[in-house]
């Protein structure tokens, strides 16, 4: 499993994933920069994501949903703040109704992202997701968030070993 550590932190309203990979920095900046390896990991393995807008430039927006095994497809967006290839990425993350507008009964939160080398041909990705209250914190673990987040990332493994197979 690539993902070292999961802190929740009430006080200062953060979760926090981190997670080591034996790539190097720019290889693992393309599983956020190109659209198609994103929705091979983004979204827990039971609802995998499908990216239908992909501007990854400051405010620019990514658009997504994610399938799940009854159909159902909860969909989501990031209004993009910050980015520093290939080690920084800031969104503001919101989720949308069915169509397409956001939805409001949950408040955004913001993702920092950042991608730093630990070592020749190994990457440290660490996710900050930062919540807007303790009660948006609350609720967003509570729909899965944590063991979302978890599924996700252990999905990257997968991804990069294809680029041994190919080398």
């Amino acid at each position: 499993m690539t993902v070292t550590a999961i802190r929740k932190d009430p006080q200062t309203l953060t979760m926090t994933t981190a997670a080591e990979f034996d790539a190097t920095t720019e290889r693992v900046w393309q599983l956020w920069a190109d659209p198609r390896q994103l929705e091979r990991w983004w979204g827990p393995p039971m609802y995998p994501a499908t990216v239908t807008a992909h501007d990854l430039r400051p405010s620019g927006r990514v658009k997504y949903h994610m399938t799940g095994p009854t159909g159902d497809q909860p969909r989501g967006y990031w209004d993009v703040v910050q980015v520093d290839p290939p080690h920084a990425l800031v969104l503001s993350n919101g989720l949308a109704n069915a169509d397409g507008t956001p939805n409001t009964a949950l408040a955004r939160m913001e993702y920092r992202v950042s991608i730093e080398a630990i070592g020749n041909r190994r990457t440290r990705m660490t996710i900050v997701s930062i919540f807007a209250s303790l009660e948006s914190m609350e609720q967003y673990l509570a729909m899965g968030m944590e063991e979302g987040m978890n599924g996700a990332i252990g999905q990257i493994d997968a991804i990069l070993a294809e680029d041994a197979v190919r080398a």
